[in-house]
């Protein structure tokens, strides 16, 4: 239960989300397959029930049963989904096309949502500050695109949103 952040600290101490888990997902399968290191930092977002699992034994399982063994490798691969499409963001598209995408991969069919993070942190997510997303932000509502009421996020003109999160960097 319970979300947990998944980040990077520059030498500086600037922090990078690399992903938020939710509830029910894995994560720290490179520790396993790996040199035993984890190449990030996990912190819980809220009060979380963790399971660790020794390497060895954790091992075992995979190879004693094969299920088990093609779910982690459709976990990872969908990680790796996922950090492939962060990559194509950051190196292609500027930070309203991001956010523009993040909102309506977060809303799906709804109209409404609620931002699962706080914006500091949404902003680590998207690799920007929030003093530029807070400006993003107010942009997307001046444009008649989003309503934007603390957390709460209403999705205004949802064509117009995907139009911009299908913009690049010029």
């Amino acid at each position: 239960s319970g979300k947990v952040k998944i980040y990077k600290l520059s030498p500086e101490g600037k922090e990078r989300i690399l992903h938020i888990i939710h509830p029910g997902w894995s994560f720290a399968e490179a520790a396993i397959f790996g040199d035993g290191h984890y190449p990030a930092y996990a912190e819980p977002l809220e009060a979380s029930d963790l399971l660790f699992f020794p390497k060895d034994e954790f091992l075992g399982l995979l190879q004693s049963r094969n299920r088990l063994a093609l779910n982690m490798i459709s976990g990872l691969s969908r990680f790796l989904r996922q950090f492939a499409t962060q990559i194509e963001e950051l190196t292609f598209k500027d930070v309203p096309a991001r956010l523009a995408r993040y909102l309506i991969d977060l809303a799906g069919p709804a109209q409404r949502v609620e931002l699962p993070v706080s914006k500091s942190q949404l902003a680590s997510n998207l690799g920007t500050v929030s003093e530029t997303l807070s400006r993003t932000f107010r942009r997307l509502q001046d444009e008649g695109l989003i309503r934007v009421e603390g957390k709460a996020i209403t999705i205004l003109d949802a064509d117009g949103l995907s139009d911009l999160s299908e913009t690049c960097k010029e």
